[in-house]
């Protein structure tokens, strides 16, 4: 998630600028001839290869690393960048053609990998040779397709859901085996547990990161019956009643007392901390924080989906598709590693093990998921979750510069009627979702 501080706020703005430099220049040279070959070969040999991810992903990234290099000859060697400087990274060894063998991507930024070219390969013919392939996240696998060809399969899903601290609702007098299901509830909960004082807040959320409030509020936009994109991801339609009483909600907890004030300047790093340390009640949050929280006496977690205004459920279908670089001297064995992270192998006892979701539809009832009934919870979010998809997500909604964070800063922090203000920004909004970075 970006940052909302000064210098993080001139990153955002030099990734993007940089990103579409590279992309442009990058489309304009020829692309490896080992992206044409229809070649669908795995080799095993003892290669050394290289694989970049960025920091949100990495601890999921690394387990899978961590068992394939203990069980093949082939040797991958990660390596880590921060989240907010990841896609001018990317952007900048684009244009360089030095682009590691193996890269993760954010979801969201597919769509303009595979259209621009020059960041990952073709790997069509190697995918349509996967005997799972029907099986693999539709939504990713939507998202890293450009005119019928595939540059990336799913790699890590981090879906939305909503956490709930169940030591916080039995000392506010609520049943911790039954998660709010309306919007209302939420609100209702929420104010209960605030009420018990002690630095102990009801709700929380990332207020300046515009990440992490559409991963977690456009789900209760979904829910509800409403939307947020086009079909096409190149106009806003934000500005609707149902969006402006989600919103309206947040500005109404955040009012109350129910989510404390630090959620205002929260840009997030630290998002997921209070939840982490037993001082919130429900958060909406990323699946993949369940393989980093430590329970305790002062935090059992309980997960839900995210529930819409008055009932309905989805998920904000993120996390990171994997490719092969487009300047990878080591095609071969960049798939041989590739296509055993999507194996039942890693998906059961690596992914799954680790109280992660599976990518695979046909796995989504192994062994893990019948011990931990939240993991069948997360199993079942693809199905009912949306990934948007737009070209122009990322300097649209992303970057700490762009139309979406003043946007819902100004709906949940303002003072004026909150479908007027989503009125009054919808139209910039969408004049970046339509112009080129």
């Amino acid at each position: 998630m970006s940052s909302h501080t000064r210098s993080i706020t001139r990153l955002g703005r030099t990734a993007v600028a940089v990103l579409a430099g590279a992309l442009a220049l990058s489309a304009c040279q020829s692309v490896s001839p080992s992206a044409s070959t229809g070649s669908t070969d795995s080799v095993d040999d003892g290669t050394t290869i290289t694989m970049w991810t960025r920091s949100s992903t990495s601890t999921f990234s690394q387990t899978l690393v961590d068992a394939y290099n203990a069980s093949h000859k082939n040797k991958v060697k990660l390596t880590v960048f921060p989240a907010d400087s990841y896609q001018q990274k990317v952007g900048t060894a684009a244009g360089a053609r030095q682009l590691p063998d193996v890269l993760a991507s954010d979801v969201v930024y597919a769509p303009n990998y595979a259209a621009k070219g020059g960041v990952f390969l073709d790997i069509t013919d190697r995918v349509n040779q996967l005997p799972f392939k029907a099986a693999l996240a539709p939504s990713h696998m939507k998202a890293a397709t450009h005119d019928g060809r595939i540059f990336a399969v799913p790699h890590d899903l981090d879906l939305s859901a909503l956490f709930y601290n169940k030591v916080l609702f039995t000392r506010a007098g609520l049943d911790p085996n039954k998660p709010p299901t309306t919007l209302a509830e939420v609100a209702a909960d929420a104010k209960k547990i605030s009420a018990l004082g002690g630095g102990v807040g009801g709700y929380f959320f990332g207020g300046a990161c515009p990440g992490c409030q559409l991963f977690t509020s456009w789900p209760m936009i979904w829910a509800s019956g409403g939307t947020v994109l086009n079909a096409q991801g190149t106009a806003s339609t934000i500005d609707n009643p149902t969006a402006a009483k989600v919103y309206g909600l947040l500005r109404q907890m955040y009012d109350d007392g129910s989510v404390p004030v630090s959620a205002k300047n929260e840009s997030g790093p630290t998002w997921g901390q209070a939840f982490a340390d037993g001082r919130i009640g429900i958060e909406p949050m990323g699946a993949t924080a369940l393989q980093g929280l430590k329970e305790g006496p002062g935090l059992q977690v309980g997960v839900a989906p995210i529930p819409g205004l008055t009932g309905g459920t989805s998920s904000f279908v993120g996390g990171d598709v994997l490719g092969i670089g487009a300047d990878s001297k080591h095609v071969a064995e960049a798939w041989n590693f590739i296509s055993w992270t999507l194996s039942e192998q890693a998906q059961v006892q690596v992914v799954a093990k680790s109280k992660n979701v599976t990518v695979r539809s046909d796995l989504i009832d192994n062994t893990y998921a019948k011990q931990d009934p939240r993991l069948g919870v997360f199993n079942r979010l693809p199905g009912i979750g949306q990934t948007p998809i737009s070209v122009n997500f990322g300097q649209t909604f992303n970057d700490p510069d762009g139309p979406w964070t003043e946007a819902v800063i100004d709906a949940v922090f303002g003072k004026g009627d909150v479908e007027t203000i989503l009125q009054q920004h919808n139209s910039s909004i969408t004049q970046s979702l339509s112009t080129s970075g």
